[in-house]
């Protein structure tokens, strides 16, 4: 920071990212650490090439004021990326009451005795910030690894292993259970006979092992 008697400056220089063919804006800002009020004034060397607002104004005590400096888009590139322009930061006491409609030149003026404060500021030319370069797909850090080959539908030789080990357990089962149904209905058939034979109607062992077949042929759906 560059501390003036009446104002401190930040930073102490003017720097452009430059670019051709564009607008380009800076900012300073001016803090009042005195109890006085204190007019200012901006002045540059090039005024074509500059633009600052505000350009003049009264910083109240113990507060702060935001300049913004804008450069014009420039055609050409200075040589070797130099540039000789300079600003001025020209202040001095003001009264309690004044505003910036009250600041003109006689203010500024040496020859009217006002004891006036300068602070000289530089301007520098900073290369322009470089876009974000590409990354290649799968070389930055934490990406998501390639999928693995039972991902993309593959399954490896153990995984065709179990799935043949289980098809082969479930057809086993099927075959003894539809074994087991078959006996179960031949001997069904029988107690059918033997029971109208006997009484006429349908015993309860009869009833008992139609439940039964109910309950084996829902399993076997399942199982398929």
């Amino acid at each position: 920071m560059s501390s003036g008697e009446f104002l401190s400056v930040e930073p102490q220089e003017l720097r452009f990212p430059f670019e051709l063919k564009k607008q380009i804006s800076c900012s300073l800002q001016l803090l009042n650490k005195s109890d006085n009020h204190v007019a200012f004034k901006v002045k540059t060397t090039n005024p074509k090439k500059y633009c600052v607002r505000p350009n003049t104004g009264v910083v109240s005590p113990r507060s702060t004021c935001d300049v913004t400096v804008t450069m014009q888009a420039q055609s050409e590139a200075p040589p070797d990326a130099q540039c000789k322009d300079k600003f001025l930061l020209q202040s001095v006491i003001a009264s309690a009451a004044a505003t910036g409609k009250d600041i003109n030149p006689d203010m500024f003026n040496k020859e009217s005795g006002n004891l006036i404060d300068e602070c000289k500021l530089r301007v520098v030319y900073a290369p322009p910030p470089r876009p974000p370069s590409p990354v290649r797909e799968g070389s930055e850090e934490g990406s998501s690894p390639r999928a693995s080959s039972s991902d993309n539908g593959n399954f490896n030789a153990s995984d065709i292993s179990g799935a043949r080990a289980l098809i082969s357990k479930l057809m086993e089962e099927k075959s003894l259970a539809v074994q087991q149904s078959n006996k179960l209905r031949q001997e069904l058939e029988l107690l059918r006979r033997e029971g109208t034979k006997s009484s006429g109607g349908i015993p309860f062992l009869y009833v008992a092992i139609v439940g039964l077949l109910g309950v084996l042929f829902g399993y076997l759906l399942r199982k398929t």
